[in-house]
């Protein structure tokens, strides 16, 4: 057709996708060019998933992408948690996103179950992303992990990074989920805690990350995830801030190891968002931070599995005044 004449056959074309436009408007109860594909496209992802499952050796030494998964009960009420979840997901990553519903399995519950997925898929489609919405049906908390953390990742990449949230005007939630953390430490995931504030996401505002010298372990994956979540289109008017708490004498040293790191993952952090602060005996840890991070858009912290066996609950308080935190414990340290 385009070789007899190019701009009849491009104005055919043309009225050939008006028409089926229109059709499918006014006939909307009849299936679409999606019927057409549908089965192919199975086929497809089928054949994707078992070439991916097959390559898994030869893909262990490629860089690192987060695979995460969140379980949460309190869809309905917040959205902090599916936000976090797309925006590590969104660009670099991937995400499931498991709505927890407490109970037996039963006819009853299950129809419940596909209501309430639906109705978060309506509910979280106002946000562009490419999370995966499921629901699960279990009688305790730790059942639920159990059975979430052994799901097969969606992308056909096992995941690797586990989300949870607690509320900070009722943190009584947080005591149940480090009560689990030892399960999910077994499966060898990185493991993300949201302390969900009513003070919303602030994107005008900088993401601040929070090292210590005795977390180096956590320290790349707190830097990757805050350039991941930047990469977001809600974050392009931010910018990340690194402060490192260091031992008093090793200033120099430090910022020279930092900027490095920085400069070789080629990550967008200028020089003068890096500050280097000296360790205080007399000026408490969450003081600095609440000194310097109260007013930002989002913050990074990082965690210790031992420092929870010591401090508990404890850990995770004295922030309140401070909006949305995400506490990040690293599996194993990452490369840049």
């Amino acid at each position: 057709m385009f070789k007899i004449n190019f701009f009849y056959a491009l104005f055919a074309l043309i009225l050939m996708v008006i028409y089926y436009l229109i059709t499918n408007h006014f006939h909307r109860d009849r299936k679409g060019l999606e019927a057409i594909f549908t089965n192919s496209l199975f086929q497809i992802n089928r054949n994707l998933q078992v070439y991916l499952q097959k390559t898994a050796r030869s893909r262990n030494n490629r860089e690192w992408r987060p695979s995460a998964i969140c379980i949460n009960r309190y869809s309905f009420k917040r959205e902090n948690l599916f936000r976090v979840l797309n925006w590590i997901s969104f660009k670099y990553g991937f995400g499931t996103y498991i709505h927890l519903i407490d109970g037996y399995y039963s006819r009853e519950n299950s129809e419940k179950a596909m209501i309430d997925m639906k109705r978060l898929i309506i509910k979280f489609s106002r946000y562009p992303n490419h999370v995966y919405i499921d629901t699960l049906l279990s009688p305790s908390y730790t059942s639920a992990i159990a059975q979430s953390i052994q799901l097969p990742g969606i992308s056909g990449m096992e995941n690797n990074m586990v989300l949870f949230e607690f509320d900070k005007e009722q943190p009584e939630t947080l005591k149940e989920i480090l009560d689990n953390l030892a399960l999910v430490k077994a499966g060898k995931f990185d493991i993300c805690i949201l302390a969900s504030s009513m003070i919303p996401f602030d994107f005008k505002r900088d993401i601040h990350v929070w090292i210590r010298s005795i977390d180096q372990e956590n320290s790349n994956l707190l830097i990757l995830l805050s350039f991941i979540i930047q990469g977001h289109h809600d974050w392009r008017k931010s910018n990340i801030k690194i402060f490192d708490l260091c031992k008093q004498g090793s200033e120099r040293m430090t910022r020279i190891q930092l900027e490095e790191l920085v400069t070789n993952g080629r990550l967008p952090i200028t020089s003068k968002n890096i500050e280097i602060i000296p360790e205080d005996p007399d000026t408490g840890y969450k003081k600095i931070v609440l000194e310097k991070s109260r007013n930002a858009g989002f913050t990074l912290i990082g965690f210790r599995e031992e420092a929870i066996r010591h401090q508990g609950v404890d850990l995770f308080s004295g922030f309140e005044e401070m909006g949305n935190i995400l506490f990040v414990n690293s599996h194993s340290q990452k490369k840049i």
